[in-house]
């Protein structure tokens, strides 16, 4: 793998930055909503973070799968933010905004470990192939996450809409 340029530290820190604090405000708040601070500086963060990538993409010259997830970010925040901004889908659209932002999630992490993994340690990467199995095994562990955090935050805004 190539080395790291300043711009590939920016894209990194911003990116890790985004995931801590999406951690802390779904385990505050259950879902990620624009009025919350923490959730908005993830979304933010997370927006930057896809950007910079499409950035990476723009020095290498080369698409490749994490380019695409980065498209994928920036569709779902978007599809995200009007669906909480109208209210369009009526009763649906706090579980497709619960499901659009959670999404960005497992983009975040499919190229986070993908590229940590292929990188360190530093001269003797943990993983050499992209089809690596241990990869695979990361990738449909994020899956299940994503679909098990998914299910609690229906649960989670179920539960709300019946005590208001």
């Amino acid at each position: 793998m190539p080395e790291m340029t300043p711009f590939g530290w920016f894209h990194t820190i911003v990116g890790i930055a985004a995931i801590l604090t999406g951690i802390y405000s779904l385990f505050t708040y259950k879902v990620l909503r624009w009025d919350d601070k923490s959730s908005k500086i993830y979304l933010i963060l997370t927006f930057i973070a896809a950007a910079s990538a499409l950035g990476i993409y723009r020095a290498t010259g080369a698409f490749n799968a994490a380019h695409g997830l980065a498209v994928l970010t920036i569709i779902a925040l978007a599809g995200g933010r009007l669906t909480e901004a109208t209210n369009l889908f009526k009763g649906l659209s706090p579980y497709l905004q619960a499901t659009a932002y959670s999404a960005t999630f497992l983009f975040h992490m499919i190229p986070a470990i993908t590229d940590g993994l292929r990188r360190l340690p530093v001269g003797d990467p943990i993983v050499t192939e992209q089809e690596d199995p241990l990869l695979r095994g990361f990738y449909l562990a994020f899956l299940i996450t994503y679909v098990v955090g998914l299910i609690a935050q229906f649960i989670w805004l179920r539960r709300q809409g019946k005590t208001e």
